[in-house]
């Protein structure tokens, strides 16, 4: 099967069950925004070492792939037919245990953070910013389809996620964060 199929030469794609769309339809800019987050978790995936840290990442991105297949539907019917994996309050939980654990070896968070210090962090923070973007794709698409509730949730809960992952990276690292100071 050859990668290319010259069937969005003129500015459509298919959605999973078939239907075209324009590629600037909404759907298709929430689940690639998805898609580019995935590609951003992948990268920071590259960059940590800490075995934890690593599973966390990973589960995250079969969680990502799942929404961008179910944003890739044609109908929530269609993607139960087609067996798309659902994302759970589990997975939302998961996210919320992660972030405790993490939180709980953290010094209190008393002014916002500048992004860097290390690669690795400012990878987390680039997931973050792309996450939150993703999200508001799918606020949109929620209002134009009344679909992806869940998921809007578990994305709001992941861009938290990523903030805390920078923080945790900082303190493994033995890196410190850089506190933002407002001029007066």
């Amino acid at each position: 099967m050859k990668i290319y199929t010259r069937t969005g030469d003129k500015g459509s794609t298919s959605l999973l069950g078939g239907d075209r769309v324009s590629k600037d339809d909404a759907r298709i800019e929430a689940y690639g925004t998805v898609d580019e987050l995935n590609a951003q978790v992948g990268m920071l995936l590259d960059l940590v070492v800490e075995r934890a840290c690593r599973e966390t990442l990973l589960r995250i991105q079969h969680e990502l792939f799942s929404i961008g297949s179910r944003l890739a539907s044609t109908s929530t019917e269609e993607a139960d037919r087609m067996r798309v994996p659902n994302v759970e309050q589990s997975a939302i939980d998961d996210l919320e245990r992660t972030m405790d654990q993490w939180e709980k070896d953290l010094p209190a968070l008393r002014n916002f953070i500048l992004p860097g210090g290390h690669p690795s962090i400012s990878q987390a923070h680039i997931c973050r910013t792309v996450c939150r973007r993703a999200e508001r794709r799918m606020v949109s698409l929620n209002g134009e389809s009344g679909s992806a509730v869940i998921a809007v949730r578990y994305m709001n809960r992941l861009s938290d996620l990523f903030f805390m992952l920078a923080r945790h990276l900082h303190k493994e690292l033995k890196i410190p964060e850089t506190p933002w100071t407002p001029r007066a």
